[in-house]
């Protein structure tokens, strides 16, 4: 049945499983159920709305809800599995009344990975039970360790179908904005086809823009070869998800807790990596990794990162490049390499790179499919609660080794994604006004300046004409520098 809805149109239907939820025991049906009807029905609901809305053009979370009030999902159980059945869902993930196959298949991802999340990480409080299952309470079982947290990362992936053992080092993780030029995105799928035709997997974080641009490319490649089963890889955490709805392409999604889980599980399964242009989360990603990189325990990974943009891009890895140096040193630059408008040279560093990839795996008997060698700073791993007091107290000051402060940059621009597109940023911005940022002037400036060159390009937010910066920067000078 299809009815208007806030100007949009919504669809009432029920849905079937596919993939790894086909197949359940009467255990994992009731515990399916259980969760379905507790605090994380919420979580769920938003993320299914988000995979619902793959058509829409906005990167607000907060204006995909707002158009959508209605909607909601009820897990079914049955006796040979769970049925879905959506309310006032949008219509535009459906064709003559069906659901899209592949939006299917993304709908019960979400469900598999939230539920497998909360059944790792809290127990349910039965003594809170009142009215069924609406009152039972989650309880975190309370913060984990390093290992741990790998440790969830991996059985997440694995459970999810992403690892695939026995096989040669061929996926590429691309990174860049959602919000990009026309030109800028026909670049990323020259690149993205070029990697195809070299028999590579790609795997994004599964939005719009340079996450869906190397996919396609990469699947036109993969067609020329008759490539049968190439591996179009989507990563997401429920943050972000609504903002960066999956895109269509996407055939193995999976949804991590958090943002640090998220990057953990792009650098663990990465062969080698390609930065497109993006704003501030392509930054974060870029400050995650490379703050990985120059701990010294990883003197001797083998990862190959290249930054590589079109002519259309008027030097922004130049400027990248410009702001990384003036924060953590001239020696950032040996763990990138930048590659200007040029598809078929990214294609062959990246091949190359995927070589000396499989030996250094062979020579330390890492797996090929997951990097458990990659030692990741601790400070890394554990979320980054956002708000204005953690903002406020980042230390932004050169007095810190440069891995450290690669950690607290990250952290920063975390906090500048949550206040552009991530609902409970947003509405904190709207509430207390904007994070504040206090830090070394040098650093501060070179912060401001790349900051406003993002704004000046449009690199925030799909909503280019009418961005207000969630920040303000306050530069306080440091004891070795001039006041």
């Amino acid at each position: 049945m299809t009815q208007e809805n806030c100007r949009y149109q919504t669809v009432n239907a029920a849905i079937s499983p596919t993939g790894s939820l086909e197949l359940l025991s009467q255990q994992e049906v009731e515990r399916l159920s259980r969760v379905g009807h507790g605090e994380i029905h919420e979580l769920f609901r938003r993320c299914a709305l988000a995979v619902l809305n793959c058509d829409d053009s906005s990167d607000s979370a907060e204006e995909v809800f707002a158009r959508y009030p209605d909607f909601d999902v009820e897990i079914v159980q049955r006796t040979r599995g769970v049925k879905l059945k959506l309310k006032n869902a949008p219509a535009c993930a459906f064709v003559d009344g069906k659901i899209m196959s592949g939006v299917r298949e993304h709908l019960f991802a979400v469900l598999r990975d939230i539920v497998f999340v909360a059944s790792e990480l809290y127990r349910q409080d039965e003594t809170s039970v009142e009215e069924g299952f609406e009152a039972i309470r989650l309880v975190h079982r309370g913060p984990l360790s390093p290992a741990a947290i790998n440790n969830l990362v991996f059985l997440l992936l694995r459970n999810a179908g992403l690892l695939k053992p026995r096989m040669l080092p061929n996926l590429v993780v691309c990174w860049g904005g959602h919000s990009i030029s026309r030109d800028e995105y026909d670049y990323t799928k020259s690149v993205g086809y070029e990697l195809g035709l070299r028999h590579l997997d790609i795997c994004t974080g599964c939005g719009p823009g340079a996450m869906k641009g190397p996919m396609k490319g990469a699947a036109i490649g993969h067609a020329k070869q008759r490539i049968q089963g190439g591996r179009y890889i989507g990563i997401s955490e429920p943050g972000i998800i609504a903002a960066e709805s999956p895109n269509p392409i996407v055939n193995h999604l999976v949804v991590l807790p958090d943002i640090e889980k998220r990057l953990e599980a792009f650098v663990r399964v990465a062969h080698g990596i390609i930065v497109f242009p993006g704003g501030v989360g392509t930054l974060e990603e870029i400050l995650f990794l490379i703050g990985t990189l120059m701990d010294p325990a990883n003197k001797d990974q083998q990862l190959p990162l290249i930054f590589t943009e079109a002519a259309c891009s008027n030097g922004y890895f130049k400027r990248i490049d410009e702001f990384l140096v003036a924060t953590l040193g001239e020696q950032v630059r040996r763990h990138y390499r930048i590659i200007e408008d040029d598809p078929v040279e990214v294609a062959h560093v990246m091949r190359e790179g995927m070589q000396q990839v499989g030996k250094g795996r062979r020579v330390s008997r890492d797996a090929y499919y997951y990097n458990w060698l990659l030692h990741i700073p601790e400070e890394m791993k554990h979320p980054f609660e956002v708000n204005h007091d953690s903002m406020a107290s980042l230390r932004l000051t050169r007095s810190l080794p440069p891995q450290e402060l690669a950690i607290n940059l990250r952290r920063a621009f975390s906090g500048i994604v949550a206040g552009n597109v991530k609902d409970h940023g947003v509405r904190l911005v709207r509430e207390k006004g904007p994070f504040v940022l206090r830090g070394d002037v040098s650093i501060m400036a070179a912060m401001d300046g790349l900051l406003r060159d993002f704004v000046a390009h449009g690199r925030m937010k799909l909503a280019r004409e009418r961005y207000n910066p969630c920040y303000t920067i306050e530069p306080e000078p440091a004891q070795s520098e001039p006041v």
